[in-house]
């Protein structure tokens, strides 16, 4: 039994040595090193493109306090904990003692993500080769934002549209654009002018148009407590702006209702 045991782990080394190929000294971490640098220099690339159209856009208020994350998320966390304990809320209480933890990670990872550069969308831009040069609308695309002033939510749908020139974009890009600023605190004002501002720049082209129409829930749930209004703001630049035609054409998809 032991003999045969050892005569097959013999061969399983014979077959093992005939297919394996000998590796030159460091080559593994040579082509490791390439690779790395390659997706180095790819990444310093797409920052910078990310930077420079960034920085075109209207600025939301905010400063840099060289946290992390991490470091966001445990400062977060131990003033909600405080918070919760000013309320007279009991923290040993299994229902609440991840809640400042919980807190914590959803304003850093999702309703203010977009507040990090780093987490801009990567774009997807295409040469206009096919020479478009009618209006290009995206409907009922979701907003889900938070009012700056009492931190309550602002939910609603944009429709955003483009006449383009040299470049067009992938449409899903769009969503992406509406929902990084969105992920923000904001005012809605503020929201329909990034968007624009964002889709011009990338675009380049002066034809851009975006309208938002909202809930807010500083009203909703507080203050007058109005259920029923809804706030419309928009942005309309070159045709969308000055050509009457292409203006109606956009309003009017804008405030038709979705199927």
């Amino acid at each position: 039994m032991g003999h045969n045991l050892r005569e097959g782990q013999s061969l399983s080394r014979q077959k093992l040595n005939k297919y394996s190929k000998p590796l030159k000294r460091g080559s593994f971490a040579h082509s490791k090193g390439q690779t790395a640098a390659r997706s180095s220099a790819k990444s310093h690339q797409a920052e910078r493109l990310d930077q420079n159209w960034l920085q075109s856009v209207l600025p939301s208020p905010q400063k840099s306090n060289d946290l992390s994350d991490e470091q966001k998320r445990e400062r977060i966390a131990a003033c909600f904990a405080e918070i919760m304990e000013t309320l007279g809320l009991d923290l040993n209480d299994d229902s609440l003692a991840d809640s400042p933890r919980r807190m914590a990670k959803m304003y850093v990872d999702e309703v203010f993500s977009g507040l990090n550069p780093a987490n801009v969308p990567k774009i997807t831009l295409m040469k206009n080769s096919m020479n478009y040069d009618q209006m290009i609308v995206v409907r009922d695309i979701n907003v889900m934002s938070t009012c700056e002033h009492h931190f309550q939510t602002i939910h609603g749908t944009a429709v955003v549209a483009y006449i383009p020139t040299q470049k067009v974009i992938g449409l899903s890009k769009i969503n992406r654009i509406v929902d990084f600023f969105s992920r923000r605190p904001q005012v809605q004002e503020r929201l329909t002018k990034q968007i624009a501002d964002a889709l011009q720049t990338l675009l380049e082209t002066p034809h851009i148009a975006v309208s938002i129409r909202a809930k807010h829930y500083c009203v909703i749930a507080r203050g007058i407590r109005d259920t029923g209004s809804e706030t419309s703001t928009s942005d309309l630049r070159g045709d969308f702006r000055e050509d009457l035609a292409t203006r109606d054409e956009f309003l009017a998809a804008a405030a038709s209702p979705s199927r």
